[in-house]
């Protein structure tokens, strides 16, 4: 026994004391294997998403020498283009690699290995984020075990793929560090991290803003159960303060500095500032009553809400501020943007499951550090916890966040389980009890439940959906466009981006909610009549018209209006003034000349 504890002290000691540099190498190992696995979605630039699209787009714009607060996308709805309403954070990371990559290898593919790899850039944060919180509160060598449930996490992984070169990757690191903050024994440092992260997250997107606001809540709530936090408040404070306004100085596009409500506008900006220079007042005074303390915090809370609500009344509703018909059309539809309840079980339940088993991990945790340093910090990730399931009722996007909001917990309710199923006198108990509780742990189960137990069967006509999203949108059948001339090409909402990406061609509009005029001319031009739709294609100066028939919003147009413009085209019943342009045989494609 004495020599089995002097070999596996070494590796603990190591594990402990290399933890950050381990964590790296385990990154280092995890991305080549992701870049290999994935390596034919990277050769043929599968930007599957839209904002991914326009997220490289962006970057080529930048690189062209596009004004660096100029996010306007001048191929959508030429010439005035459409506002983007990001920031240039996430380009940075995207672009050096480009540069880095083009003198060797060409720009083409330089491009397709920068957004390969770029994603997996915010995964080493986020693990080791991940690896920090579960050390300060779990065990000093359980950190393994928080990266192999995060490998476990599908929504989560899901957002830091080769070619999800989007924001979220970079927002979900963001809310890794947060957690490490909020478990950071060190005051100042916790407090600064919080702070400055949280300004980072809201400099890139709003996404983040409940967890932003959540954070800064419990920040404040530890100061109201102890005095002697007044320290992680004030420094907390001031950087969230001041990184939100060097997040917009530096990072704000032009469009961002007038009222919106979907960035960080001055809108955001003010809020910003004015909490944190309220948290750092409190904190400077810090009186000796908790009930004082408490009664301070909901009044600085409330001037807060109450300040906002008064002057930016047009923020109170939706962010994005659209018309009630593009809402109804297009927005409200959104499947991303809906409660997890309304999305079937055998996709709901995988997401949840992990969430799930987190918060009961948490509370476990919790209620164990009752009388130690770690109540508070358990408290604050249980809260966090929380506060994501709650989300995903409101939208299932919360998903990705509450699965990697669920790995603190989990690992603390494995290092309950583990350690006693091993230790067990029967081998069955040894083997087979540690597999089954590692499965039901990692919430794994309910995928294979929901695979083998009851596989899915899609339509024929689902079937039909699916294979003109995976083909239409592909460089061998999108490339054939660039034998024409650019031109201006009238297609569908969600293939604007993509052919933008490419081909030379310009396209009407994008699935962007400041431009919703645009959205709602190509909605009108496919569901009205068809001098309804040349009148709407000559105002934006649309030459050609290209379609994929079964693409999913083809069969939105179907569906509304079947005897719309689209409808009858689909049908055959193209008219005169439509010649069609040929394609190669095979291609799903159809496109015509508007004359």
């Amino acid at each position: 026994m004495n020599d089995t504890n002097n070999r596996q002290m070494p590796f603990a000691h190591e594990l402990q004391k290399n933890w950050l540099s381990l964590t790296l190498v385990a990154w280092a190992l995890i991305a080549m294997c992701i870049i290999w696995q994935r390596w034919p979605s990277i050769w043929w630039l599968s930007l599957s998403d839209t904002d991914d699209n326009m997220r490289l787009m962006q970057v080529r714009a930048l690189l062209g020498g596009q004004g660096w607060y100029d996010l306007r996308q001048y191929r959508l709805n030429p010439p005035a283009g459409f506002d983007i309403h990001w920031s240039r954070i996430v380009d940075l990371p995207i672009a050096a690699l480009i540069l880095a990559f083009k003198p060797f290898v060409g720009t083409v593919m330089a491009e397709k290995l920068a957004c390969g790899i770029a994603p997996l850039l915010p995964l080493s944060v986020t693990m080791a984020g991940l690896a920090f919180t579960v050390r300060r509160l779990v065990s000093p060598v359980a950190w393994p075990l928080a990266l192999i449930f995060l490998l476990l996490c599908t929504a989560t992984m899901l957002m830091f793929m080769p070619e999800r070169i989007d924001h979220h990757g970079w927002q979900l690191a963001c809310l890794s560090i947060t957690v490490a903050g909020l478990a950071d024994q060190h005051q100042r440092r916790g407090g600064i991290v919080v702070g400055l992260v949280s300004a980072v997250s809201l400099s890139i997107g709003l996404e983040m803003l409940p967890y932003a606001a959540g954070a800064g809540a419990i920040t404040a709530l530890r100061w109201v159960w102890d005095r002697g936090e007044s320290d992680r408040l004030s420094v907390y404070g001031l950087a969230l303060a001041g990184g939100s306004a060097i997040g917009y100085v530096l990072f704000a596009s032009s469009a961002n500095a007038v009222l919106r409500c979907d960035a960080l506008t001055p809108v955001w900006l003010s809020v910003m500032i004015e909490a944190g220079t309220l948290l750092f007042v409190l904190a400077r005074i810090n009186p000796d009553g908790r009930p004082i303390r408490l009664a301070l915090a909901a009044a600085a809370g409330i001037a807060i809400i109450t300040a906002f609500a008064l002057v930016f009344p047009q923020c109170v509703g939706r962010p994005e501020q659209v018309s009630p018909e593009l809402a109804r059309n297009w927005l409200n539809n959104v499947r991303e943007a809906k409660p997890i309840y309304d999305h079937p079980w055998r996709n709901a339940l995988p997401v949840a499951a992990l969430p799930i088993i987190g918060v009961i991990g948490a509370m476990i945790a919790t209620w164990r550090a009752r009388r130690s340093d770690r109540f508070v910090p358990w408290s604050a990730v249980l809260l966090f916890a929380l506060l994501a399931g709650g989300l995903m009722l409101w939208q299932v996007r919360a998903g990705a966040a509450a699965q990697l909001l669920a790995v603190p917990g989990a690992v603390a309710l494995g290092w309950i389980v583990f350690p006693w199923c091993l230790g067990h006198r029967s081998m069955l108990v040894r083997v087979f009890g540690t597999v089954a509780s590692f499965i039901i742990i990692s919430g794994v189960f309910v995928g294979f439940a929901v695979k083998y137990i009851a596989p899915d069967k899609p339509s024929l006509r689902t079937k039909a959906v699916n294979r003109a999203g995976a083909s239409c949108p592909t460089i061998p059948v999108l490339g054939v466009l660039n034998r024409l001339p650019a031109q201006t090409i009238f297609t569908f909402v969600d293939l604007g981006p993509r052919l933008i990406t490419l081909t030379h061609h310009s396209a009407l509009a994008g699935p962007y909610h400041r431009n919703g005029d645009a959205i709602l001319d190509v909605q009108h031009a496919f569901t009205g009549s068809a001098d309804q739709f040349r009148a709407i294609a000559r105002r934006h100066g649309a030459t050609l018209l290209l379609t994929c028939p079964n693409m999913a919003e083809s069969t939105v147009y179907t569906v509304r209006a079947k005897q719309g413009f689209y409808a009858k085209l689909a049908k055959g019943e193209a008219p005169d003034w439509l010649e069609p342009v040929a394609l190669p045989a095979k291609s799903p494609l159809r496109l015509w000349r508007i004359r």
